[in-house]
């Protein structure tokens, strides 16, 4: 059987439309998984601290590996006077807090930044910000018979605009008891003083 020419043109036209209609099908959309990175935190403590509108203090505390070492930094902002200044410190423990004071009443702000030793023993970093730089005080260790029948499990708080440390010791009358000692600390010419406190009135946390 023999097609004529202008049939057959016209089954080649209809079989190319049919095979563009085939190409030009909606092929499914592909599903693209999307992988939510987490970023873990660098920093093992943060904290901004206000001291007044426009000066802030930022503590910023890291390092690798072992906990208890590494290093922090202070950072102050003044947006006001367009100031900032910083410190870098090493330290020795777990930042655990960091709260400012004016213990003295000089008007220069102080930061104190808590550190957790050995899991139990705190000690306190403070610095004073005066004159546009950071000035270290010496934060006093516990002496011999301050630390006598120390547990550990250091307390420290602020009342009435007071620094005050507790922590439980061995009962002299009986070592399977324990007692609260609490010392209030004063702060003047840049040297700690602490008084013991022979009664529980004075309670509070940081």
């Amino acid at each position: 059987m023999i097609i004529p020419r202008n049939k057959l043109q016209h089954l080649m036209l209809m079989a190319g439309m049919l095979f563009c209609f085939a190409c030009n099908e909606d092929k499914p959309a592909e599903v693209k998984a999307e992988v939510q990175v987490v970023q873990k935190n660098p920093f093992k403590f943060y904290k901004d601290i206000e001291v007044k509108p426009g000066q802030n203090f930022e503590i910023v505390s890291w390092g690798k590996g072992v906990d208890s070492v590494g290093g922090y930094q202070i950072l102050m902002s003044d947006s006001i006077k367009n100031n900032y200044k910083s410190v870098a410190v090493e330290r020795k423990g777990v930042i655990s807090d960091a709260w400012n004071m004016d213990l003295d009443n000089d008007g220069n702000p102080e930061l104190y930044i808590q550190l957790i030793n050995n899991g139990t023993m705190a000690d306190l970093n403070v610095f004073e910000y005066a004159g546009g730089g950071f000035n270290k005080i010496s934060f006093p260790s516990l002496s011999s018979s301050q630390i006598k029948g120390y547990k550990g499990s250091d307390n420290f708080f602020i009342k009435n605009g007071d620094l005050f440390r507790s922590f439980p010791v061995k009962d002299p009358a009986d070592s399977t008891k324990s007692i609260i000692k609490t010392y209030q600390y004063n702060l003047r010419a840049n040297g700690f003083s602490a008084t013991e406190l022979k009664d529980d009135s004075v309670k509070g946390k940081n």
